[in-house]
């Protein structure tokens, strides 16, 4: 059974704080470092959810049509890589380039990141307008694996299109549903 996300972090929620290394470049990716975007999706996804393998080439699609209009995308993964070595940074390096990801993929060792977006699944959606308020976190689309339904990402695209247009994201934000993170189990 899939976890679905809540709404924890209500719209208008400032951009949390983060520093974490890009798994592919190995440079140090921070709020800081992408603010000024017009629009800022953050993703939590990791490598062998099979939510997030159901949706990687509409990931890509997404930052190919978006990342040019002006949209900065980081992808984050949070999982206990001790137990799911497959969500290791190389093994997810591994993913950004067979998938052909062009953006940051990140590592949250500590998972001190994703407790601050309260990310609960992977995939799950956050995006931030050009004044880093959050303005949408949901679904890419109601396809999910095995329900038979096409992946289009028409509800992250159409929020997408609002917060680039400067406008408000209109109309009921479902929840991301996918594997639930991987906590450690000391926390």
């Amino acid at each position: 059974m899939p976890t679905i996300a809540t709404d924890s972090m209500p719209s208008g929620h400032a951009l949390p704080a983060f520093s974490l290394r890009d798994v592919v470049k190995g440079t140090l990716v921070s709020n800081e470092s992408v603010r000024g975007a017009k629009a800022l999706l953050v993703i939590f996804l990791c490598r062998h959810c099979p939510y997030v393998v159901h949706v990687q080439k509409e990931l890509r699609h997404l930052a190919d049509d978006y990342q040019p209009r002006g949209t900065t995308i980081i992808g984050i993964s949070s999982n206990d890589s001790k137990e799911y070595p497959e969500d290791a940074p190389d093994m997810l390096r591994e993913m950004a380039l067979e998938v052909g990801f062009p953006f940051p993929i990140l590592f949250d060792e500590s998972q001190d990141v994703a407790r601050a977006f309260t990310a609960a699944c992977t995939p799950d959606f956050f995006l931030f307008d050009s004044d880093a308020r959050l303005a949408y976190r949901g679904r890419l689309d109601e396809s999910t694996p095995g329900n038979g339904l096409p992946v289009t990402g028409r509800d992250l695209r159409a929020a997408l299109d609002a917060v680039l247009a400067g406008q408000p994201v209109l109309g009921k934000q479902f929840p991301s549903r996918g594997c639930g993170i991987k906590w450690t189990k000391s926390h």
